[in-house]
């Protein structure tokens, strides 16, 4: 199939997303390959999210699957476990696909995991996706990082927004089956509005040097539990 055809087949159901996290970019890019992020807060506890983690079959998209039907998904959350999915027999024997293997599992906190997603697999990629989960006030905040690099037959520009558009469903998805995300509050609107295309870091600028600084931005205003249960009832 030609490439073109495979990227919108797979990327292009997900050009309208309602509910998506309150924050998502593409971090950065480069001729090489680029970087994509979202977050959302979920009012459940880390033990929670952890436990839906590993259950792909409960908030990974059947669109992005090869069979169609999440059911066909597993995860072994030990290192060097996979992240799988089923191919039905169609009359020549079970098939299978490997999406992802697990670099590093630290159940409550961490889910790393290394594989080139979707059409991705086809091209001389690394992918590497880290999940971090936090507590908070009001339950866990929820980090995707998703990271590709290589040689690739795709152009970057065309191909970074689409592919942090598809991270950034199945993290919409992962709340879901938690509960839905917990809106952003007053003063994380109030930072969003004031944070202008011209406030933003310049691509060379390093503005994240590890994991715990990596969840600065989405933990440094946690919502407060009477604080988002008004907003979930208080109109626009």
């Amino acid at each position: 199939m030609n490439l073109k055809i495979m990227l919108a087949a797979a990327f292009l159901p997900v050009a309208v997303l309602a509910g998506a996290p309150a924050q998502a970019k593409v971090i950065d890019q480069s001729e090489i390959g680029f970087t994509v992020a979202h977050t959302a807060q979920v009012a459940a506890t880390p033990e929670d999210v952890w436990k839906m983690l590993r259950m792909p079959q409960k908030w990974w998209s059947k669109d992005h699957s090869w069979s169609g039907d999440p059911a066909n998904f597993w995860l072994d959350s030990q290192a060097g476990g996979c992240f799988c999915e089923k191919l039905p027999d169609t009359g020549k024997g079970l098939g299978s696909v490997q999406h992802a293997r697990i670099l590093f599992a630290k159940p409550d906190e961490m889910l790393r995991l290394s594989g080139a997603f979707g059409p991705l697999q086809g091209e001389a990629l690394t992918g590497t996706l880290t999940i971090q989960i936090k507590e908070t006030p009001t339950g866990a905040a929820i980090r995707f990082d998703y990271i590709v690099g290589g040689y690739m037959r795709f152009k970057v520009p065309e191909i970074a927004p689409a592919v942090d558009k598809v991270i950034g469903e199945q993290l919409i998805g992962l709340a879901k089956a938690l509960g839905g995300s917990l809106p952003p509050t007053r003063a994380e609107k109030a930072a969003a509005d004031e944070a202008g295309e011209g406030d933003k870091p310049a691509p060379s600028e390093k503005t994240e040097s590890g994991l715990d600084d990596a969840m600065a931005d989405l933990l440094a205003d946690p919502p407060k539990p009477d604080e988002a249960a008004k907003e979930n009832e208080a109109p626009e």
